[in-house]
């Protein structure tokens, strides 16, 4: 016997689920993966433009949450009211789209999880992110700008890269921007014993610096930094000397090995500066790292004779040799991710069909008074 095929009317007349509401959450954004450090200056955020930025972004969105670091700038939106890319080079006044990647929904999340674990860093499974994706969310949260959602995906998110580094051992050796930078030095050098270090900067980056230069045996390092209170704490902290922006090139020629890491917004240091320096150093060469974005340290340095600059894209061959360790735990950290990246799913279409019983239920009702 054959049976008929339905016809389309048929089968469109059969009782069908309800398809869930997408997860409205999307994030676009630029980093070390898809534009060079040149490129990344231009979407660099300052503290005193964060409020600013935001403002500007919750135009675009409901919720609104701004990460920026030195190797990346990533906007995530709940509630997205128009084009992401649009609202990412409004904020920032260039034509950047084609360093930009946008995801959106389960994808937007999953990303967002990758991040806070540290897998899609330049250094795998460095920690300071998991720090600046708790400040980030907890700016937009103080400006009245993370909602329902971001806070739930922003949760899951530092509890699956707590999860991650906890679970897998990707931690468990400390590699960092920091660290590389220090190895960088050690190997264009040598033994840094008895190198004078200057780092310029003294926040947490230049601190962390500092610690993996010690470590390194370095027992004289110089903070210089623009208010000079500050780099006085920091070098109390370390046992290092102190020093004010101002003085920067009279103690310029004591430096081995300059580590800029500092918010400036321009370049503090030109090879005119370098080249003098390297008068008064008797043929000793100087190594220069800037790990700032943007970067504080002018290109021009790199023409003067005995000046070696390397920024923070020079710094992937040693990040890359230090992580083949770490490679065999992705597999799981991976896994870890897919299943944390579940339950925020779960959790949305539960979400949904609660929102959908109770406005079934309040037709019902509508309609029960309505019928009297």
């Amino acid at each position: 016997m054959t049976l008929a095929c339905p016809t389309a009317r048929a089968f469109l007349a059969q009782p069908h689920a309800p398809h869930p509401t997408p997860l409205d959450f999307a994030v676009v954004g630029l980093n070390h993966q898809t534009a060079p450090i040149e490129v990344r200056e231009r979407a660099a955020v300052r503290a005193s433009e964060e409020e600013a930025i935001l403002s500007h972004l919750s135009l675009h969105a409901r919720e609104v949450m701004l990460l920026a670091t030195c190797n990346r700038t990533e906007v995530y939106l709940a509630g997205v009211l128009g084009d992401p890319v649009a609202a990412f080079e409004g904020a920032w006044g260039h034509a950047l789209a084609s360093h930009l990647y946008v995801y959106r929904g389960e994808e937007a999340v999953a990303h967002l999880y990758r991040v806070a674990a540290g897998l899609d860093s330049l250094v795998i499974g460095e920690t300071q992110i998991q720090g600046q994706v708790k400040r980030a969310w907890q700016a937009a949260h103080a400006q009245g700008l993370a909602g329902t959602l971001m806070n739930k995906v922003a949760q899951g998110a530092l509890a699956a890269g707590k999860r991650v580094r906890t679970d897998t051992g990707l931690s468990d050796r400390v590699v960092s921007v920091s660290s590389a930078a220090v190895e960088l030095a050690e190997a264009t050098l040598g033994d840094l014993t008895h190198r004078t270090a200057l780092i310029l900067g003294a926040g947490e980056t230049a601190e962390l610096t500092l610690t993996h230069l010690r470590a390194a045996g370095v027992k004289d390092v110089i903070v210089v930094n623009r208010t000079a209170e500050r780099a006085r704490a920091l070098a109390e902290r370390v046992g290092g000397r102190a020093c004010a922006a101002e003085y920067l090139h009279e103690v310029l020629p004591e430096a081995d090995v300059v580590i800029a890491s500092s918010g400036a917004p321009h370049y503090i240091l030109h090879g005119s500066g370098v080249r003098e320096a390297l008068q008064d150093r008797a043929g000793r060469p100087m190594l220069l790292i800037d790990i700032s974005v943007p970067r504080i340290l002018a290109p021009d340095i790199a023409d003067v004779p005995g000046a070696h600059l390397s920024n923070l894209d020079d710094l992937t061959e040693v990040v890359n040799r230090n992580l083949e360790g770490r490679r065999a735990a992705l597999p799981h950290a991976d896994a870890l991710l897919r299943e944390a990246s579940a339950d925020l799913y779960r959790w949305h279409l539960t979400r949904e069909a609660q929102r959908e019983l109770a406005g079934r239920q309040r037709a019902g009702r509508e309609l029960a008074v309505a019928s009297d």
